[in-house]
């Protein structure tokens, strides 16, 4: 409740962070952020765990269900959708409307799962039916449809995988020994 006041006061004030998160199953995240000017529509399907930041200006559709695993972090201006009717709009046209959502041809529905410490940077897309493996990069402006394995760079429009985040990992984990038993605890780890 606490959390709903909140983000309803400010829409009148500059969007700040608002800390900690009741998850679906009623467990406290007291770990996670979200930006005030994000938008979740029906939250009661967003299944998120906690180390996650969600930043300002964001899009989360659940109605078909979210998932956001451990660490991820989602920067801004980001649309995350489980439906879409970019297609059956145009079949019908203006009789669109008349059709119930379960008969529309082109309607596509589908759950979306972000993977555990992946960031997906600024005005990203991501359609529904969407999987993103753990420990991926998703750049700027990428649109993604499909799935993409983990440890993924991801990017364009459409998103391919464009190389290993494990490489670009594997510089800092020679230097530091502590930190590349860390890596391995979650890389290996089963969300």
């Amino acid at each position: 409740m606490k959390d709903k006041i909140f983000r309803f006061l400010s829409r009148f004030i500059r969007p700040v962070m608002v800390g900690g998160y009741k998850n679906h199953d009623g467990v406290f995240c007291k770990n996670t952020r979200i930006g005030s000017s994000t938008t979740i529509i029906q939250s009661e399907k967003l299944q998120i765990q906690d180390h996650v930041y969600i930043g300002q200006y964001n899009f989360l559709d659940a109605s078909n269900s979210l998932k956001i695993e451990e660490g991820c972090q989602i920067t801004s201006y980001v649309s995350i959708l489980t439906h879409s009717s970019h297609i059956s709009i145009r079949l019908y046209g203006d009789q669109y409307i008349n059709v119930p959502e379960s008969d529309k041809v082109g309607y596509k529905r589908g759950p979306v799962l972000i993977g555990a410490y992946t960031f997906i940077g600024p005005h990203v897309v991501i359609m529904p039916g969407t999987k993103i493996g753990k420990g991926c990069i998703v750049s700027a402006f990428s649109y993604l449809d499909g799935e993409y394995p983990d440890f993924s760079v991801i990017g364009g429009q459409p998103a391919k995988v464009l190389k290993s985040t494990k490489e670009l990992d594997q510089p800092f984990l020679d230097q530091d020994e502590k930190l590349k038993s860390n890596y391995l605890n979650w890389s290996q780890k089963k969300y």
